[in-house]
């Protein structure tokens, strides 16, 4: 196969400089146009000083036509940026979403939480999730010339969950997520609350009683896996960490549901997964464990007591969250084996 030419807008990004630090360690691929925003004109070395390789290229303004004639491009923009870019690249080529603008099958669910007007649904490129039927949405991925990345939360809910309402070990409503995140989730852009002095020694909540914008994906995934609608109160917190999402989720053990078999759900879902680890019991899982990998850590357990099972889960936000499952999707769609070119083992300590 020739090498794949890939461009790469929004780069300057905290998004689009881990897609570049992962291209860089891909065999089949060549970088090619990079652009960005406010940071056009400046080097990549300038923003991201740890892609060496790198450094001296140029950051282009973001346009169609700088974008035109790569094999793949990868939009890493704010939501409501993407609809208008993606609509004028050519049919033939593989352009990866990892913003929000694509996800979403429901219009309304769209408008309800977003600012901007819905722009469509894609493919989305959550291989792993698997679905009521028991088949797997990487099924849907292969050779697509569009593809929509899940957002980072929705990614360690939905592979958190969606075992347990595939194997019909949980209940689908009463479903009660908390996890917690490290600051890069909410982007590059200088905000008063993401300053060191705030953040550094302090947990915080936001987008509380069900306004988060990650709600109704999370939502669509699991009744993707239930084969029906499925509640979620989902809560995000703010966690002093660059990166990383730790997950906890909780569902009703179904109704007749012997606890003892619960894990076997998730043992015949993640079997031969390469990048889902269900760990063994008793050991839980830690940020620091997926951190700069496309990995997911996944520890299931049932608290008899009331009834419900506890699901934790922790990926790396920017990784398997984000650019790794891009790049995944292009593996995909490109006839490429899935894992190459992506990390299956965390930094550490």
């Amino acid at each position: 196969m020739h090498m794949v030419t890939v461009a790469v807008a929004g780069a300057s990004g905290y998004a689009g400089g881990e897609l570049l630090r992962l291209l860089l360690g891909h065999p089949d691929v060549e970088i090619g146009t990079l652009t960005a925003g406010a940071n056009a004109g400046q080097p990549v070395g300038s923003v991201h000083p740890h892609l060496t390789p790198l450094a001296d290229r140029l950051l282009e303004d973001t346009s169609a036509q700088a974008l035109a004639g790569h094999d793949v491009v990868f939009l890493a923009l704010p939501h409501g940026h993407s609809g208008a870019i993606a609509a004028q690249l050519p049919e033939e080529a593989v352009v990866v979403d990892c913003g929000a603008d694509f996800r979403l099958r429901d219009g309304e669910a769209w408008t309800h939480f977003y600012d901007t007007s819905y722009a469509g649904c894609w493919p989305y490129g959550l291989p792993e999730l698997v679905l009521s039927s028991g088949a797997r949405q990487r099924d849907a991925l292969r050779g697509r010339r569009r593809v929509a990345v899940p957002g980072c939360y929705p990614t360690a809910v939905s592979l958190a969950l969606a075992p347990g309402f595939a194997g019909e070990v949980l209940g689908r409503h009463d479903v009660v997520v908390v996890a917690a995140s490290g600051t890069s989730g909410a982007g590059r852009t200088l905000k008063p609350h993401l300053l060191g002095a705030e953040v550094m020694g302090a947990m915080s909540p936001y987008g509380v009683g069900g306004v988060h914008r990650h709600t109704p994906e999370i939502e669509q995934n699991l009744a993707v896996a239930a084969g029906g609608d499925v509640t979620v109160s989902f809560t995000p917190t703010l966690a002093p960490m660059p990166r990383g999402i730790l997950a906890t989720c909780s569902a009703p053990l179904a109704a007749g549901v012997d606890p003892g078999e619960v894990r076997a759900a998730w043992e015949k879902a993640y079997a031969d997964e390469p990048f889902v680890h269900l760990l063994p019991e008793g050991q839980w899982p830690s940020t620091s464990s997926v951190l700069g990998s496309n990995a997911v850590h996944v520890q299931v357990v049932v608290d008899e007591r009331v009834g419900r099972v506890v699901v934790v889960s922790a990926v790396d936000n920017l990784t398997k969250g984000t650019a790794g499952a891009a790049v995944q999707c292009m593996n995909l769609a490109l006839g490429l084996p899935e894992t190459v070119g992506l990390p299956l083992a965390g930094v550490a300590p």
